[in-house]
């Protein structure tokens, strides 16, 4: 009877761990033309539990230039994200965006240039709140600049003042010439 236990827990032990096996991570690849669209898209996918891992945007299969993002579930995924797309060809818009999100608690998690459908080119800047976590509000800096020699002595700057860096892009400015936008971020305070 001992012997008969012990084989019945073995099998059941190892059905367990069959099972924990099986379980797999779901993905979800979003692309859109507009960003609007993406946002919406990002929200409704976080409803079904699923969190946003990576953006990336350029010419498709598809023909155009689109957003491609990637979202993924894992089974034991708990709660419920949310999702704020900021898209803009100017610099000093994004840094006023990027900091309001950062006063409602929104954490950075991505970045991509994207060329519209009108010809010009926006950054994209992708944040995420888990309402279920501790409230943490971020204070956000820009930096933009067509010199990198210029950044590298901003960046130093913004380090020695705790700020740390998250993304980069590079793009077209609206005036035409290339620009280098870097975010950074430091948590401001808990609440």
């Amino acid at each position: 009877m001992k012997k008969l236990f012990m084989l019945c827990f073995c099998v059941g032990l190892l059905c367990a761990m069959q099972t924990a096996v099986v379980a797999q991570i779901k993905y979800k690849v979003l692309a859109t033309k507009k960003t609007s669209t993406m946002q919406k898209e990002l929200n409704e996918m976080a409803d079904q539990g699923y969190r946003f891992q990576g953006v990336s945007g350029g010419e498709t299969s598809f023909g155009g230039s689109e957003v491609v993002s990637i979202m993924q579930k894992e089974p034991d995924q708990k709660g419920t994200y949310k999702y704020i797309l900021l898209a803009t060809s100017r610099t000093g818009t994004m840094q006023k965006e990027l900091q309001e999100a950062g006063d409602n608690g929104y954490e950075y998690r991505g970045q991509v240039v994207f060329k519209t459908f009108m010809g010009g080119e926006e950054v994209v800047t992708i944040l995420e709140k888990d309402p279920n976590a501790p409230f943490v509000k971020y204070e956000y800096k820009l930096f933009a600049t067509k010199k990198t020699g210029t950044m590298d002595k901003e960046l130093n700057e913004a380090g020695d003042a705790g700020y740390s860096y998250v993304g980069v892009t590079v793009g077209k400015t609206a005036m035409g010439g290339n620009e280098l936008v870097v975010i950074t971020r430091k948590k401001f305070r808990s609440m």
